[in-house]
């Protein structure tokens, strides 16, 4: 550690002394990628090796009652050690570095750099039917943070490092660069200028080099397109793509609505024994929830889809295509209730491989109907293209779907049909649902940062920190003479009216009182509560600083005053507001 905290030191000085800030970010965003890539590659394969542990002497043709404890188990032992050691709250990972770029700065705390790695190894690995990506993007992420912050770097090149640590992340865990890249644009909503691409760039590939070099060049699914795009077949991808659109929409209302259920359970061991419970049994019906469900989707793409039935109490049934069909469509339904009741019940994990399962389902489901009365479309290239559409439907990414499952399968033949099938789930969910699961619980607080530049610097600023407090209040039975001598000790021409309660009940303007403020015979019989006028609005203390400006636009005042629960905390000027958004546009900008 001492040689550490010397190294940290002397690059420090050297950064001080020769590198300017943007040189420091290409360097660090180089370091971040390198370290986020190896969090990814060992999560990785802990998930694997523990997964293979508890199920290496399972049988395919008879059902297993493990299913039944394995799952429980992992979230029990991940609740003991989130309570107990890591005394955080780590799950939704991506929400969480979301929260840490609009409400803390950009700081996430030290421990999420193995917390999550941790934790979700043991959810994963036991069988929790969630994916390991958003865990280790709260991973690279927060490696990124905390480097920005050893170097003491200003906020946008923070935040453009944490970006750097979420690419890397997901490029390492997926050998996919590009889509590591647009996953930090599309759902972390960083910038697209090259001030910001070229050390994504840099973080990405630096973190799917070490991917390959450490473990091998082959695909994360094994696929052979053995038939090329179809233009007969668009129809069928738009049909694919509102499927995926609206199966989108399930999930996410779906997923808010189970975890809605368990929040509402206060003891956490409660919780456990029923999510754990609910989990075993799903498993236990359907072995395919276990986990990620790559291997699944494996069995979708080399055409063994039917296997899906594997090691449980309909394994006799495997042969009849309409039970497969019914089957298939049940499993994607029980499949969001597990995802849910994992993370729900304590698990660590997120909703990008559940994701990709029950868009590489949602395929083979739209397919084999398609097919139920020959081989009219090809099942693998339907599977691909539900898979990104879910992606794009989910998760808002279009992008990022079509890019990822060209990269973890070498699909790039069917870049057409990505395409079709993501822009047709993503316009398909939009006006059901305009966030995305990640962004959604911010979005909801007013706390989402955009790419529209405009909203994103509102975002930042909070209000709290702009209320004016050295206004001299007056009360609501004074007179006249009364608010004259607290006029000669003010140096504000706006006096805030409260009463014996300090509720705020109006306002009088200096302007307002000037012509006969010196006429003597009215300083005992004039009251403030007959001066006093009310402003044309109000401001919540607690209020979004979009709403602040449209109450600003709506009414042309120039003050406001801000009140909680009807008590008077102080006043907000508009050149206020206009100051603190120039000073954070700036820090926001490039420049």
């Amino acid at each position: 550690m001492e040689k550490t905290a010397k190294l940290v030191d002397y690059v420090r000085n050297l950064r001080l002394k020769h590198l300017n800030e943007r040189e420091m970010l290409l360097i660090l965003s180089f370091v971040v990628g390198l370290l986020s890539g190896f969090a990814a590659i060992i999560l990785k394969n802990l998930i694997h090796l523990l997964g293979n542990f508890l199920t290496d002497n399972f049988s395919s043709y008879s059902e297993s009652y493990q299913y039944l404890a394995y799952p429980g188990i992992g979230i029990l032992i991940t609740v003991f050690y989130v309570r107990w050691f890591v005394k955080d709250d780590i799950g939704h990972g991506v929400t969480k570095v979301l929260d840490s770029i609009a409400n803390k700065k950009g700081v996430i705390r030290v421990h999420n750099m193995f917390t999550s790695i941790i934790s979700s190894t043991i959810t994963i690995g036991f069988g929790g039917s969630v994916g390991a990506e958003a865990p280790v993007v709260l991973t690279g992420s927060s490696i990124g943070s905390n480097i920005a912050r050893k170097f003491n770097l200003s906020y946008h090149t923070k935040t453009v490092l944490i970006g750097c640590g979420a690419a890397g992340a997901i490029a390492g865990i997926f050998k996919a660069p590009l889509a590591g890249m647009l996953f930090a644009i599309e759902v972390l909503m960083l910038d697209m200028s090259m001030a910001s691409l070229l050390p994504l760039m840099i973080s990405s590939s630096t973190a799917a080099s070490l991917a390959y070099f450490l473990m091998g060049g082959a695909h994360h699914f094994y696929i052979q397109i053995n038939k090329d795009f179809n233009v007969n077949n668009i129809p069928w991808y738009i049909v694919l793509g509102i499927f995926c659109g609206l199966f989108s929409y399930i999930f996410t209302r779906g997923n808010l609505f189970v975890e809605g259920r368990f929040r509402k359970i206060s003891n956490p061991y409660l919780k456990v024994l029923i999510g754990g419970t609910m989990l075993g049994i799903f498993i236990f019906l359907f072995p395919s929830l276990w986990g990620e469900g790559y291997f699944t989707i494996n069995q979708i793409l080399t055409d063994t889809g039917s296997n899906i039935l594997n090691n449980s109490l309909f394994v006799g049934f495997k042969d009849d295509k309409f039970i497969i069909i019914g089957m298939i469509l049940l499993i994607m339904l029980v499949k969001i209730v597990a995802t849910a009741t994992t993370t729900g019940a304590g698990g660590s994990g997120g909703i990008f491989a559940p994701t990709l399962f029950l868009g590489g389902m949602a395929g083979f489901f739209v397919s084999s109907l398609i097919n139920i009365d020959g081989n009219l479309v090809p099942a693998r290239n339907f599977a691909l293209a539900g898979m990104a559409g879910m992606m794009a439907g989910v998760m808002h990414s279009p992008m990022t779907a079509i890019f990822l499952i060209a990269e973890i399968t070498g699909g790039f033949g069917l870049l057409i049909p990505l395409m079709i099938t993501s822009a047709t789930a993503y316009l398909t969910i939009t006006p059901l649902q305009p966030h995305s699961l990640y962004h959604i619980r911010l979005a909801q607080r007013g706390e989402l940062i955009t790419h529209n530049k405009d909203k994103a610097v509102l975002t930042l600023i909070k209000l709290k920190n702009l209320i004016e407090t050295d206004l001299m209040t007056v009360r609501i039975d004074s007179t006249l003479g009364e608010l004259v001598k607290i006029i000669s000790k003010s140096k504000r021409n706006i006096f805030p009216v409260i009463d014996v309660e300090e509720n705020f009940c109006g306002v009088v303007f200096l302007d307002d009182i000037r012509v006969f403020m010196f006429d003597k015979e009215k300083y005992n019989n004039t009251l403030v509560k007959n001066l006093m006028i009310m402003p044309p609005a109000v401001i919540a203390a607690d209020e979004k600083m979009e709403n602040v400006m449209k109450k600003f636009n709506d009414s042309g005042a120039w003050n406001l005053p801000v009140v909680n629960n009807g008590k008077y905390i102080g006043f907000i000027s508009k050149s206020t507001i206009f100051n603190a958004y120039r000073a954070e546009l700036v820090r926001f900008s490039d420049e």
